[in-house]
C-alpha cells in the first residue's frame, strides 16, 4: 500500500523566528566568538546562525569591521572597573594603583582572545562599555591631579599600551613555537662580546630579566609617570 504524502506545514503553523536586531547580532556574534574564534566571526556566519541572509545582518551592522568592533565593546562590558590594583576589586589604594587594575582587567579580557587583541590595536568601539571603560580612567587620573587635559590625552596612550601588550602577550602564548623563539633569543643575547655591543652585553641580564606581570606593570607606570609630567601643547602649565 502507497502511504499518503504528508500534507504541506503552513508558514503560519512554524514556529516564529525571532526578529532581528543589532543587540541580537551582537549576541549571536559574542556566542560564535567564544565557541569558534574571531576568524569565524562573518556576516555568513551569523546569517547561518540567526537563519537569515546575509543581507538581512547589514541593515543593523555596516560591516564586518563594524560588527567586531561591537563585539570588543561588548566584551569590555566585562572589566571590572572598581578595581584595586591587587585586582581585589574593592577601588581603594592609590589611584594609580587602582588606574592598573582596571587596565589590568582589561587586558585579561583580550587575553583569552588573542585575534580580538591583535584587532582592538587599531579598532574604535564606540559603545557603552567603551565609553564607560575610558570615562574611568579619566576620573582615575583627574582624582589624583593629573590636568584634565592631560587625563584626556592619555587615555588613548594607557589603551594603546594595554592592548599591544594583550596582543603580543596572548599571541605569544597562543604559538607553539613560544618557548623556543625566547630561548633563542636569549643564547643570542648571552652570546653578544663586549666588543661589538657593550650595554646588552653588560645588561643582558637586565634586558632578559623580570616576570612579565613585573615588566607590563612597571611599563604602565612609565605611561602614568609621563601622562602626569608632561604637558599638552597649549597646556598652561
Amino acid at each position: 500500500m502507497t502511504p499518503r504524502p504528508k500534507p504541506p506545514v503552513s508558514r503560519r503553523e512554524r514556529p516564529a523566528k525571532a526578529a532581528l536586531s543589532r543587540e541580537g547580532i551582537v549576541a549571536a556574534a559574542v556566542a560564535v566568538l567564544r565557541a569558534e574564534g574571531l576568524e569565524k566571526v562573518t556576516m555568513r556566519r551569523l546569517a547561518q546562525e540567526l537563519d537569515t541572509g546575509p543581507a538581512s545582518l547589514y541593515v543593523y551592522v555596516a560591516n564586518t569591521a563594524e560588527l567586531h568592533a561591537a563585539v570588543l565593546d561588548e566584551l569590555l562590558g566585562e572589566v571590572d572597573l572598581d578595581t584595586g590594583g591587587d585586582g581585589g576589586g574593592d577601588g581603594d589604594g592609590d589611584w594609580r594603583d587602582q588606574l592598573e587594575g582596571v587596565l589590568s582587567s582589561y587586558k585579561l579580557i583580550l587575553f583569552a582572545h588573542p585575534a580580538l587583541a591583535r584587532m582592538a590595536v587599531s579598532a574604535r568601539p564606540r559603545g557603552e562599555h567603551y565609553l564607560r571603560l575610558v570615562e574611568r580612567l579619566i576620573a582615575l587620573q583627574v582624582e589624583g591631579g593629573v590636568p584634565p587635559e592631560r587625563a584626556a590625552w592619555g587615555v588613548d596612550v594607557l589603551l594603546l599600551v594595554a592592548t599591544a601588550v594583550a596582543a603580543e602577550k596572548s599571541t605569544q602564548w597562543q604559538s607553539g613555537d613560544a618557548e623556543s623563539e625566547w630561548d633563542a633569543l636569549t643564547r643570542a643575547v648571552r652570546e653578544l662580546p663586549a666588543s661589538t655591543h657593550p650595554y646588552l652585553h653588560a645588561l643582558g641580564a637586565s634586558v632578559l630579566g623580570g616576570s612579565g606581570t613585573q615588566r607590563s606593570s612597571w611599563g604602565l607606570r612609565v605611561v602614568i609617570n609621563g601622562i602626569t609630567n608632561t604637558p599638552v601643547p597649549g597646556d598652561e602649565d
